[in-house]
C-alpha cells in the first residue's frame, strides 16, 4: 500500500500514512503503540505492523555494542554524520538499562547525540531493555521494521552493553560490530569470548593521541585472536579496525568496511540471514507469549507463592514446580 493509498483507506489506521511519508512523530507514536502492553494496543500494533511490513527490510541493518566508556554513543554521533553527509537516513534504536523502580531508560541516549538528533535525516529513539536479556528491548525487531517502512535506510541498533547474554542483537541486524578500548593481550581475557565471536567487525576506539599506539597494539592483538575463531558470518572474514570518535579519524573507513561486507556476503546471502532471523523471531515470540500467558493464568497464580516458597526451602525442586504449574496450566 502506498502512501497515498493509505489516505484513502478508511481502515487504515491513522498513523500509516505520515509513517510511510517519513514523519519521524509518527514513527515515534507508532514505536510507543508497539512497546505497549495493553491488550488493546497489541491488536492496533499488530495491523499497523502488518500494514507497514511491505514497505521495510530495504535498509542496512546494523548492531553495535561495546564495553562500558568505550564510547558507543559519540561513535554512533560521529559515525552517523558521516553518513547523512554521504546522503543516507539513519535510524538509532538505543537500549538503555531500565530503572528498577520505573522502569523506564536510565541512560537516555538521545541527549547524548545532541548533534544528530537534530538532523532532519536521522531519528533517534531510546528504549528500556526491560526483563529482556541480549542487550534490546522486546520490540527492537518490530521498531526496526516500523523505522525501514518511515524511508530511514540505515538503522543502527545500540544495546546495553557487553555481557554474558549480549548477543541477541547479532540475531536481528545483517552485520555486529564490537567497540572496544585500546587494551590487549591479558585483557582480551576480560572481553566476553561469545560476543568476539558474533563479531563482524572489532573497532578499536579512542585511537587519538597517547593512545594511538596502543590501540594499534590492540587492534593487531584482536585480528590474531580472530584467527582462532570461526567467521559468523559466510563469505566473510571479520576484520579489527582502529577509529577516533572524538577527532573523526577512521570512521569513514567503517562505512567502507560495512560496504565491503555487504558486497562479499551478497544480496542472497543478506536475505537468507533474515530469513533464518525471521523464524527465530517468530519462537522467541512464542515463547515469550506462552511465559506471558502462564503468569496471568488464574490457577498458576494460585499455586505460584507456595510453590516459590517450596523451592526456596529446597522441599521440592525447580523442575517439579514448573511441571507442577504446567499442569494447572493446561487443567489436568
Amino acid at each position: 500500500m502506498s502512501a497515498a493509498a493509505a489516505k484513502t483507506d478508511k481502515s487504515a489506521d491513522p498513523l500509516l500514512a505520515p509513517l510511510l511519508a517519513g514523519d519521524r512523530r509518527a514513527l515515534a507514536q507508532a514505536i510507543t503503540l508497539i512497546e505497549s502492553t495493553r491488550a488493546d494496543h497489541r491488536e492496533r500494533a499488530d495491523a499497523l505492523l502488518a500494514a507497514a511490513l511491505p514497505h521495510a527490510a530495504k535498509s542496512v541493518r546494523l548492531g553495535i555494542t561495546g564495553v562500558p566508556g568505550v564510547g558507543k554513543s559519540t561513535f554512533i554521533e560521529r559515525f552517523g554524520l558521516a553518513l547523512l553527509e554521504r546522503g543516507r537516513s539513519l535510524a538509532v534504536l538505543a537500549i538503555d538499562p531500565s530503572s528498577k523502580r520505573g522502569g523506564g531508560s536510565i541512560l537516555g541516549d538521545k541527549t547524548r547525540m545532541e548533534e544528530l538528533s537534530r538532523q532532519p535525516a536521522a531519528f533517534i529513539r531510546p528504549s528500556p531493555a526491560g526483563a529482556t536479556l541480549g542487550g534490546v528491548a522486546r520490540r527492537t525487531r518490530e521498531a526496526m521494521l516500523l523505522a525501514e517502512a518511515a524511508g530511514f535506510d540505515t538503522v543502527i541498533v545500540e544495546t546495553v552493553g557487553v555481557g554474558q547474554s549480549e548477543t541477541a542483537v547479532s540475531d536481528m541486524v545483517d552485520m555486529f560490530i564490537v567497540l572496544l578500548l585500546p587494551a590487549g593481550g591479558d585483557d582480551l581475557q576480560g572481553i566476553k569470548r561469545g560476543v568476539i565471536e558474533l563479531a563482524d567487525l572489532i573497532v578499536v576506539n579512542k585511537a587519538d593521541g597517547d593512545l594511538l599506539a596502543t590501540a594499534r597494539r590492540a587492534a593487531s592483538d584482536y585480528q590474531h585472536a580472530l584467527r582462532m575463531l570461526r567467521s559468523p558470518t559466510a563469505g566473510w572474514t571479520p576484520e579489527v579496525a582502529t577509529c577516533s570518535a572524538l577527532t573523526g579519524e577512521g570512521v569513514v573507513e567503517v562505512w567502507q568496511t560495512i560496504e565491503r561486507f555487504r558486497q562479499a556476503v551478497g544480496e542472497k546471502g543478506i536475505a537468507h540471514r533474515r530469513a533464518e532471523q525471521a523464524r527465530a523471531w517468530m519462537w522467541s515470540e512464542v515463547g515469550e507469549t506462552l511465559l506471558a500467558e502462564l503468569r496471568k493464568h488464574p490457577e498458576v497464580r494460585k499455586l505460584v507463592p507456595g510453590l516459590e516458597r517450596e523451592v526456596e526451602a529446597g522441599r521440592t525442586t525447580p523442575a517439579a514446580a514448573a511441571r507442577h504449574m504446567l499442569k494447572a496450566f493446561h487443567g489436568r
